[in-house]
């Protein structure tokens, strides 16, 4: 791919079109087969590299949200919720109190979006609220189940969280969503309502697995919108009725348009439409650097908390990764500092597991969380003013 400073080639996971199959509940749509992964597996997905709008970049268009489906708010007037999110990053966890701080500070709140629509937060999902930790390059820093609102992955392929005819919103809205609800799904589209369900998406820190989002009017819903039954009991507390969360999946199609921002932090949020916004966890150029240096940094660390110079020395590569032209900004600032921190203790591996061991631990801890994506998303209902 021959691509401009705006442009970044992001590899992005979407279902085969072969696991697609008809929808015997919807004549004339597909749903995604019983051998689909699910957003957040590893199976049954095929990743694509994609073209993607880098709106970090200088003169790089800026999405909104009528238009597109999603937007960015900015978060730095919120008082009460940049200090949440503050204590949330430091703790590397979600804790109720902070959780309940971060509702509070949403409850009512008037978002204004970068494209121009102003949103009132008119309410704010009881559950949903979750902290996601995504490392370079795939790599898995989250224990094999999730507990509660902490230990989750990242979206390892392309969805959209709600089918607004579908569990658990047609037994909570009694059949009314779609009517009172802004969507536009393969069945059917209600691009006049007043009330929008969104998914608002916090980054703590993020310059690796960004979120990648869908231009809406790129997608062939009809075509390319798959149904999928995700199965929820691991990470949400329903009766049995809505244990299986109606949502999408999509294939994956040269004509689509993807967007994401390479470097964000909990200053700005972004705001997308749940019901019909096609995004997932993107992998950047020089995310394989970022991981191979992650993982020799960390075993690094494991010689100097010995004492041990020679596995030290052991622990670092003698050529380590180079640091790749694709990469934005923000990542080779941060694979420029891990390296750093490794040439500091390939230098002298005596005196970096000695007089320095403490304060080069530190600053290797430190570079390793710079390439670690981890974010804040809640579900909120708002009402739009154009």
């Amino acid at each position: 791919m021959a691509l401009d400073g705006a442009t970044v080639a992001v590899r992005l996971g979407f279902v085969p079109d072969s696991l697609a199959i008809a929808d015997p509940d919807h004549p004339g749509l597909r749903r995604a087969g019983l051998r689909a992964g699910a957003p957040y597996g590893g199976e049954g997905i095929e990743r694509h590299l994609c073209e993607a709008t880098d709106s970090c970049a200088e003169g790089a268009t800026q999405p909104d949200l009528l238009t597109f489906g999603f937007d960015t708010v900015d978060l730095v007037g919120f008082a009460d919720l940049q200090a949440a999110l503050a204590r949330v990053q430091a703790a590397g966890a979600v804790i109720d109190d902070d959780a309940t701080a971060i509702r509070g500070a949403l409850a009512g709140a008037v978002l204004c979006c970068a494209g121009g629509p102003t949103l009132t937060v008119v309410h704010v999902a009881d559950e949903g609220l979750i902290m996601r930790t995504a490392g370079p390059d795939g790599m898995s820093l989250v224990g094999p189940q999730s507990v509660g609102m902490n230990e989750h992955g990242p979206a390892t392929s392309v969805h959209a969280d709600q089918d607004v005819f579908g569990t658990p919103l047609t037994q909570l809205m009694e059949g009314r969503a779609p009517s009172l609800l802004r969507h536009d799904s393969p069945d059917g589209a209600n691009l006049d309502a007043g009330l929008m369900l969104v998914n608002l998406w916090i980054p703590l820190h993020q310059v690796s697995q960004p979120l990648v989002l869908a231009d809406g009017r790129s997608i062939d819903r009809r075509r390319h919108q798959l149904r999928y039954g995700l199965a929820t009991r691991s990470f949400l507390e329903r009766d049995d009725d809505m244990a299986i969360n109606d949502i999408w999946t999509f294939l994956h199609d040269p004509s689509q348009r993807w967007y994401l921002r390479s470097a964000m932090d909990h200053r700005r949020a972004y705001v997308f439409n749940t019901l019909s916004t096609a995004h997932g966890a993107g992998t950047l150029p020089g995310e394989d650097a970022a991981a191979a240096l992650h993982r020799e940094l960390e075993d690094a660390e494991a010689a100097v908390a010995a004492g041990d110079a020679a596995a030290l020395g052991d622990a670092l590569s003698d050529a380590p990764p180079s640091l790749p032209d694709g990469a934005p900004p923000a990542l080779r600032d941060a694979l420029a500092t891990m390296r750093a921190v490794a040439d500091e203790a390939r230098r002298d591996p005596e005196t970096t597991c000695g007089a320095r061991a403490e304060a080069w631990l530190e600053a290797s801890r430190a570079a390793r969380a710079g390439v670690v994506r981890t974010s804040i998303e809640l579900r909120l209902v708002v009402s739009l003013t154009e």
